[in-house]
């Protein structure tokens, strides 16, 4: 399921590929947003994994194959700096949002100067990342399974915002269009945000938060309910690290706006993509 070895750029590429394959398979699995026959069956440990796969009799999944497959390029590219699934209940609104954010390194060698050689070790061990890997997809199942039910007709979209210093103006992910959308996306109810987990190696940094009515969630660990987190999903903190990005954030229960000009300012608008929405009202 993961690299043997996660010592490399490349190793480390195709483990953030998975772990973000894996985590929206197990949203969408969990969440009933397709068919059992959507999906194939994997294991981690003793946890088992629905993986979403090309399922021809089903479009919606065939579609989010496809979005995953570009976020994939702009991951290849390190273009790519947040992921947003939402759920929408009714135009403009959303129910539920998975929040994907990634950082690159660039790896500096660390000298071991316990030893009369000039050799360089690893950062960070393979087996550590692993594990972290394993705490994620086990806490996000676990958290999926505490989940309330959706509304019935629900819509899915994804949006993919970038760096803006290293993407070009006219990068595109394949099946991706520039953002259309008019610019607030407002959640429909009482939100409340769940930290999920973040795992990173020497050369990424992957991070996943969740956003969904409190009224959902039946019995998720205090540990995950983050008190002032970014109730206001509004691109916002994404120039700054991330300790700046939680203490600035304002708490606004009404409203999460998806306008970054409210809060980050014009000038550092990040450029935004989404595929084509996906109304899912034929789910099981």
């Amino acid at each position: 399921l993961f690299p043997e070895s996660i010592t490399t750029e490349q190793q480390s590429l195709v483990l953030v590929k998975r772990l973000l394959a894996i985590s929206v398979s197990c949203i969408t699995y969990m969440r009933g947003l397709f068919p059992e026959s959507s999906y194939g069956t994997r294991y981690l440990d003793d946890l088992c994994l629905k993986i979403l796969r090309e399922d021809k009799s089903c479009l919606g999944s065939l579609q989010i194959v496809k979005w995953i497959q570009g976020c994939f390029d702009a991951l290849e590219k390190q273009y790519v700096n947040w992921g947003f699934y939402a759920l929408s209940s009714n135009p403009g609104h959303f129910t539920e949002m998975y929040q994907f954010k990634f950082k690159y390194k660039k790896k500096v060698p660390q000298m071991d100067i316990s030893s009369n050689h000039r050799e360089f070790v690893t950062g960070l061990c393979s087996k550590d990342v692993k594990q972290a890997s394993r705490l994620l997809l086990r806490t996000l199942y676990l958290l999926m399974q505490d989940l309330g039910p959706l509304p019935n007709d629900i819509t899915l979209t994804m949006k993919l915002l970038y760096y803006n210093e290293v993407t070009p103006k006219d990068y595109q992910p394949p099946g991706f269009k520039e953002d259309g959308s008019p610019g607030d996306l407002l959640f429909a109810g009482d939100p409340v945000n769940l930290r999920v987990g973040s795992v990173s190696t020497d050369f990424h940094l992957m991070k996943i938060r969740v956003t969904t009515e409190k009224k959902r969630v039946r019995k998720a660990d205090s540990n995950l309910i983050q008190k002032n987190g970014p109730t206001e999903i509004s691109h916002q903190g994404l120039d700054c690290e991330e300790e700046e990005e939680e203490e600035s954030t304002e708490i606004n229960l009404l409203n999460l706006a998806f306008s970054q000009e409210e809060v980050i300012g014009p000038e550092k608008k990040k450029k935004v993509s989404e595929p084509e929405k996906l109304p899912l009202n034929g789910r099981k």
